[in-house]
């Protein structure tokens, strides 16, 4: 493995959206904040969902994992799509790096995006709410799955996208209503049937509940589901990711 290849193509990445913070980290965290503000008052009473635990309390985690997913997703996506637009991708492509180490850099700088916003949230909700939690190990292990899973996202829409209507057409009808119907704002179990239903064919409500049960120990189905889902799901989206990168499909002509 090259790895001084992978870690550089990393940095590079990394560098970039760190170099326009105030887009990149601080506008999503502002924007995040206003939902707990707007959320968190008109629904105090209405929408407890968990035992014991205030609505305030139960929105932040769903919150923390919107932001992370949402900036996980557009700094791999964006990124490859520039490089392909203004065509410095072949520089990139030039350097002696495999389809995984590829794959690699660029999921890796989405996830440490992803973290970033989302450790910024979880801060100001520690301090601000006194939000507590029950499990730091569940907590970090799925929002590193779930940074991964959508920065491989991210990797795909870039992939195929060949300009940017085509990537805000995949966040607007693809990421963004999976990311809201994924139990955000509220327990599935409130919920009719029929979307209750729906919302277990949705793989972005296993990881906001799992990522959730670290915090409160309870959530809308075994933890155990929600990790082997979202497992599944990162291992099926890096085996289609890694597949177009090794057929080099709509990177290489």
């Amino acid at each position: 493995m090259n790895g001084w290849g992978v870690w550089t193509l990393f940095v590079k990445e990394v560098r970039r959206f760190w170099s326009v913070l105030v887009q990149t980290v601080l506008a999503p965290v502002v924007t995040t904040l206003l939902y707990l503000l707007v959320f968190g008052h008109v629904l105090q009473e209405g929408g407890v969902a968990f035992a014991g635990v205030a609505y305030a309390h139960f929105l932040i985690p769903g919150l923390i994992m919107m932001a992370l997913m949402q900036n996980a997703f557009a700094n791999s996506s964006s990124s490859l799509l520039q490089s392909k637009m203004h065509g410095n991708l072949t520089f990139i492509l030039l350097a002696p790096l495999s389809p995984w180490e590829f794959y690699l850099a660029f999921v890796a700088a989405a996830v440490v995006r992803g973290l970033v916003v989302g450790g910024v949230i979880f801060l100001v909700g520690w301090l601000v709410y006194g939000l507590t939690w029950q499990s730091a190990g569940w907590i970090i292990l799925f929002a590193l799955l779930s940074a991964a899973v959508i920065g491989a996202l991210g990797l795909l829409a870039g992939i195929l996208a060949d300009k940017y209507d085509h990537l805000a057409a995949f966040q607007n009808f693809i990421i963004v209503p999976l990311t809201f119907l994924s139990g955000v704002f509220y327990s599935i179990h409130r919920l009719p049937e029929a979307w209750q239903w729906a919302s277990h064919l949705n793989p972005f409500f296993y990881m906001v509940d799992g990522f959730r049960y670290g915090f409160f120990l309870q959530s809308d189905v075994a933890v155990e589901v929600s990790l082997a889902v979202t497992s599944g799901f990162l291992l099926f989206v890096s085996g289609v990711n890694l597949w177009l990168l090794t057929k080099g499909v709509k990177i290489r002509h």
